[in-house]
């Protein structure tokens, strides 16, 4: 089981209305991603930290380790914004390298700045769904919501030959870890190249099983999982509209004081 699943199980917000969850952070990521705004990023993101960690009782520590692998792509996606080598200083930072500088703007900085916590927002819409409803309540919840039929299987689908992928890659990486595999840099990347083409082909013959499997117990194209229904509170749906017409307000406010 992979890490999420297990921190999304043992959520307290685990068997909140999924369809209030996805509402919630889809609306959140829609607004924090069309206002580009830090001003509506701040709040989004502190609100779902608080939510996931302090309501949810999920790990801060696990948390912040989840956050540290988007990060990581943010800081080397935002450092193309920030960061230019120009012949002329600019006015935020200039190094000089020989006969060139290693500078930006400040309207550089600003908009990587903004960037930066936009994106940290949007994952932690992303996260707090992952980390607080099960894979079936969200296709079940997309079964309420009239999203076609093969879409949903498909994600299904996909999920569970996430976990046959990487049962197969875990098998073969004991296997050559046993075998002193990776005892330097050479064998390391020879193992990593060995493992990488066998690991298709493993993957596609477990993938083959599975559907032989699914077809002798009659699939017909819908699978079928048992899921708890929790009813949808009004007073949940009524908060999300509030939070949400308060993060529109915050956004037009800050884009009105923007343009004076």
């Amino acid at each position: 089981m992979l890490l999420i699943d297990k921190l999304c199980y043992r959520s307290r917000l685990r068997y909140v209305n999924a369809s209030e969850k996805l509402l919630y952070a889809a609306a959140t990521l829609i607004i924090c991603i069309v206002s580009r705004s830090a001003a509506t990023a701040v709040p989004v993101f502190l609100v779902n930290l608080a939510l996931t960690v302090g309501k949810g009782g999920i790990p801060l520590s696990r948390y912040l380790r989840l956050l540290l692998i988007p990060a990581a792509f943010l800081a080397a996606g935002t450092a193309a914004v920030a960061v230019n080598l120009s012949e002329t200083p600019m006015d935020a930072f200039a190094f000089p390298v020989g006969g060139w500088y290693i500078t930006g703007s400040t309207e550089g900085a600003r908009q990587a700045l903004t960037l930066c916590l936009t994106a940290m927002a949007a994952v932690s819409c992303l996260y707090f769904l992952a980390l607080n409803t099960v894979m079936t309540d969200i296709l079940g919840a997309l079964r309420k919501w009239k999203v076609p039929a093969l879409l949903v299987e498909l994600m299904l689908l996909i999920y569970r030959f996430i976990f046959v992928l990487a049962g197969t890659a875990s098998a073969i990486r004991t296997s050559q870890v046993s075998r002193l595999g990776n005892r330097n840099l050479k064998t390391g990347v020879r193992s990593f190249g060995a493992m990488a083409s066998s690991l298709f082909i493993l993957a596609l013959k477990r993938s083959n099983a599975l559907y032989d499997a699914m077809e002798s117990r009659c699939y017909d194209g819908t699978i079928c999982v048992l899921s708890k229904e929790q009813p949808a509170k009004g007073t949940g749906i009524a908060a999300i509209l509030f939070y949400e017409a308060a993060l529109l307000f915050i956004w037009a406010l800050a884009h009105r004081y923007a343009g004076v």
